[in-house]
């Protein structure tokens, strides 16, 4: 079987179901990004994160593909997919995640710029990522149903990206990068 099919040259692809839609359809655009986001988290994997940040990326990047399989379907054919869709369990093994990781982690008292490691840099821009899939899948979701439980999903898990930079950093042995606020002229003794 050939990689190319030749079908999509028209600017149409066909989501899981049969329907064809537009390249730029809002759907299109939710599981792309989707996709792009759990390739972003393969970059961060390929940072050699510590075992216990990779173990949940490894089961976030799962979790991805099914939230993926579920945008790329057809509306109402949902139930044709050969994978459970995301859901509670999923969106609570985010928290409990999150929950560990603050744990560890000094009580936040700044704003944190994105940086520090390689790996706790890379953690942000998925972070950055998954704020745009969330955004992408409530625009899709306002032209059709979805679950709203892709958007709890990606939510959550941007909330889970921010903590795991910050505990990145601190493994380590990288402060995070804090923000530091202009100060007025005045207040620095100089003036224009």
């Amino acid at each position: 079987m050939r990689l190319y099919t030749k079908t999509g040259d028209d600017g149409t692809t066909g989501l899981f179901g049969g329907t064809r839609v537009g390249k730029d359809h809002d759907r299109v655009e939710a599981y792309g990004t989707v996709d792009e986001l759990n390739a972003v988290l393969g970059l961060v994997r390929a940072t050699e994160p510590p075992r216990e940040l990779d173990e949940i990326l490894e089961a976030v990047q799962n979790d991805l593909f099914a939230v993926g399989a579920e945008l790329a379907c057809a509306p109402g054919r949902e139930a044709r997919l050969a994978c459970r869709p995301v859901d509670g369990p999923e969106i609570a093994a985010l928290e409990a995640a999150i929950d560990r990781a603050e744990d560890a982690l000094p009580a936040l008292r700044n704003f944190v710029l994105p940086g520090g490691s390689a790996t706790a840099s890379a953690l942000h821009h998925a972070r950055t990522v998954c704020r745009r899939a969330e955004r992408r899948v409530l625009r899709a979701g306002r032209a059709e149903h979805l679950r709203s439980e892709l958007v709890v999903y990606l939510n959550r898990l941007s909330d889970l990206l921010f903590a795991l930079a910050r505990r990145a950093n601190q493994l380590s042995g990288r402060p995070d990068v804090l923000w530091e606020p202009r100060k007025d002229q005045t207040e620095t003794g100089t003036s224009g």
